[in-house]
């Protein structure tokens, strides 16, 4: 990885690594946080990959007439660089997104909780306040 005036070059072997760890299954967010890149290029790196191969991921500028050929022939890439297929979730896996759904579920709900008894706060200041000496005898009037 080289920089040049705030923008990062990324050499062909990283690019690699990183699709073949984003193959193998890790999570993309925490992946591109460890490797300190955007989603957005990570997704178009394995694109690039899909179409081209390995010299599709080219560090920079226009790929050559070298490049385009290799990229219309199809040219088969070793196997230690083609990507894995990843494997079907297992239990544990499985059992992970559920916690993590329900624990979604929960947070909503606290936010609803939350809400509805602020708002029955509310209700019962604005009833208390009309119950003093003086005060309405009923809430104000929709009609305006």
């Amino acid at each position: 990885m080289k920089e040049e005036a705030g923008r990062r070059r990324f050499s062909r072997a990283f690019k690699v690594a990183a699709l073949s760890r984003m193959a193998s299954g890790e999570n993309v967010s925490a992946l591109c946080r460890e490797l300190g890149i955007r989603r957005k290029y990570l997704y178009q790196w394995r694109e690039r990959f899909r179409l081209g191969g390995e010299a599709a991921l080219r560090s920079r500028g226009r790929p050559t007439k070298a490049d385009v050929l290799a990229m219309r022939g199809g040219a088969t890439l070793p196997a230690a660089v083609e990507m894995p297929r990843p494997e079907p979730p297992d239990e544990l896996a499985l059992a992970r997104e559920r916690i993590a759904e329900l624990e979604r579920k929960i947070g909503r709900q606290e936010l609803e909780l939350d809400f509805f008894q602020q708002a029955l706060r509310h209700v019962e200041e604005a009833q208390r306040a009309g119950s003093a000496p003086g005060g309405t005898a009923s809430t104000r009037s929709l009609k305006g």
